[in-house]
């Protein structure tokens, strides 16, 4: 199975009817795409009524993503409102608990920052993050390339396969040691991710603060060609994963849902059990 989406589902106005409520945008989300990714939890933990309406509010097969809190991967400026990581760890679990019995929970994306390089204190903080998920599906994405440089590629793959984390491959800007490659491995049987970031090489470096950083940084439309390349890549990833999510995030010009559409005409999907659409008649 191939589970094609978007990261949130507020910013992609180009999907909804004019006027459409924020609160219900993700029912209509649900009528386009069969997973999302909740990014809203990299900065609060949700309260479970959260949880539960996004429940209720898409189909039975729907696929949630949910991003680590900031907290968990190191990206947290400021005051945190939690005493430790037992504490804050303990807080994220029991919030996703409705996503897990109601099956709906794909995986948790641990997406560390550009400073966590491959060092021995990272590793050993890696395994116990996944040591406090227990059996919950989680990815791992880097942001520092050292984790893929010569001497520690092998190690870092054959790390993630024994710990039993599913590798969040990116397609992204080739741009410094904060930023890493495509490394098409699949590091777990049963799942993939992939999150395409855009190829916006200049926005990437240039975008490190102000206000505006995050709208700069993914302002990216693929072209057709680049997305056949991944077609390509697709059906050779098929051969030693079950199923493949794949999330685009280039969000800032509102070209990530449009991109998600065409890779799905490019790949032959046409999804079956989407939510219904909602009708814009007044």
């Amino acid at each position: 199975m191939i589970y094609i989406g978007l990261t949130g589902w507020g910013d992609h106005d180009r999907l909804y009817p004019p006027g459409l409520a924020a609160k219900d945008k993700l029912q209509e989300y649900a009528a386009h795409f069969p997973t999302v990714e909740v990014d809203s939890y990299f900065y609060a933990i949700q309260p479970r009524q959260n949880v539960e309406k996004w429940i209720r509010e898409t189909p039975k097969s729907f696929q949630f993503i949910v991003k680590a809190y900031q907290g968990m991967t190191g990206h947290e400026r400021g005051e945190i409102p939690y005493q430790n990581k037992e504490e804050m760890f303990a807080a994220f679990l029991a919030s996703i608990e409705p996503f897990i019995e109601a099956g709906k929970l794909a995986m948790v994306l641990f997406q560390f920052p550009p400073w966590f390089d491959c060092r021995r204190e990272h590793v050993t903080y890696l395994r116990w993050c996944r040591m406090k998920m227990g059996n919950i599906p989680v990815a791992l994405e880097f942001r520092h390339q050292s984790w893929f440089a010569p001497r520690f590629y092998e190690k870092t793959l054959q790390f993630m396969t024994e710990e039993g984390w599913i590798h969040s491959i990116c397609d992204e800007p080739q741009a410094g040691e904060g930023s890493v490659p495509t490394v098409l491995y699949p590091t777990n049987r049963e799942k993939t991710l992939i999150r395409f970031h855009g190829r916006n090489v200049y926005g990437w470096n240039k975008a490190t603060s102000g206000e505006n950083w995050r709208a700069v940084r993914y302002l990216y439309r693929y072209r057709e060609e680049e997305l056949l390349e991944w077609v390509s890549h697709i059906q050779k990833l098929k051969e030693t994963t079950n199923n493949i999510y794949v999330l685009f995030n280039n969000n800032s010009g509102g070209d990530a849902a449009d991109n998600a559409k065409q890779f799905m005409r490019l790949l032959g999907i046409e999804y079956t059990d989407l939510a219904p659409r909602q009708l814009d008649l007044f």
